[in-house]
């Protein structure tokens, strides 16, 4: 792949140039930006180059990924206008629009916008991707690879699509870390202890993870699981009386309805 600069040395970046590097990628092609010398610290203990000043850090770069804050995509982007030209841009920039950063750059140019999540840093991510017409297909091919260095990745058609994404596998992770929180919760007012409650509980999150990720589909596990007038039946139908189908579209559509309000702004 190209020459690669960073802009921003936050968590996610650390994720992907680590997870780079373990695919082969060679660690003198990375360069990394960021103001702070202390998160670049890390970076240069990883064999990549970093430095304080953005402008340089871009000069010979062929891709450019952009991993700062929201707010700070509009500041970096006008202030680098002129080097980015003809760069291939890939931000994570939760929220901000690929019309937005060409806006910026005051010429259209290949923009790929990413949505990964944070399950990424422990290289299980899930991010969707969608590039703009200008995006040749081999620039796609680095994009995708730079994000593949940190899990799975999906192409989508629509930029729109990117505010369903969010809402399903950006925002998802919470939604699976509160139902732990609840069935620990709830292992603990049965009367285990938290050790064991905390043990029962992840185990039976990573296995059931497991059984869904091998291929099987979802509905046909808890069929099969669920025993008539057994403990898992009253279990569902517990859930299933109090709403939870109908919690969980209305949650995931105010989370769709958000990202499209911040997209927006």
């Amino acid at each position: 792949m190209s020459n690669l600069t960073f802009i921003g040395a936050g968590n996610i970046a650390y994720a992907i140039v680590g997870g780079l590097i373990q695919h082969g990628h060679q660690p003198g092609s990375i360069t990394v930006c960021d103001p702070s010398p202390e998160q670049l610290a890390r970076f240069s203990e990883l064999g990549v180059r970093s430095t304080g000043d953005n402008g340089q850090g871009v000069a010979s770069a062929d891709v450019v990924i952009f991993s700062v804050k929201p707010n700070v995509v509009e500041t970096v982007t006008r202030s680098l206008a002129d080097s980015l030209q003809g760069k291939l841009i890939v931000s994570v920039a939760a929220g901000i629009t690929c019309s937005s950063i060409q806006a910026w750059l005051g010429a259209n140019g290949p923009v790929v916008r990413c949505m990964p999540n944070t399950p990424a840093l422990v290289g299980r991510g899930m991010t969707g991707l969608f590039a703009t017409a200008d995006v040749s297909e081999a620039q796609r091919q680095d994009a995708e690879e730079i994000m593949r260095a940190v899990g799975l990745c999906r192409w989508f058609d629509q930029e729109s699509d990117l505010d369903a994404v969010t809402a399903i596998s950006g925002s998802g992770p919470a939604y699976f870390f509160y139902l732990v929180e609840l069935l620990q919760q709830a292992a603990e007012s049965l009367g285990l202890s938290p050790d064991a409650a905390a043990e029962l509980v992840k185990q039976t999150a990573l296995g059931a993870a497991e059984m869904v990720q091998g291929g099987a589909i979802a509905a046909d596990l808890r069929v099969q699981v669920t025993s008539p007038g057994g403990t898992t039946q009253a279990a569902l139908e517990t859930m299933m009386a109090a709403g939870l189908e109908e919690t969980i579209y209305a949650a995931t559509k105010a989370a769709r309805d958000r990202s499209v309000e911040l997209a927006g702004q």
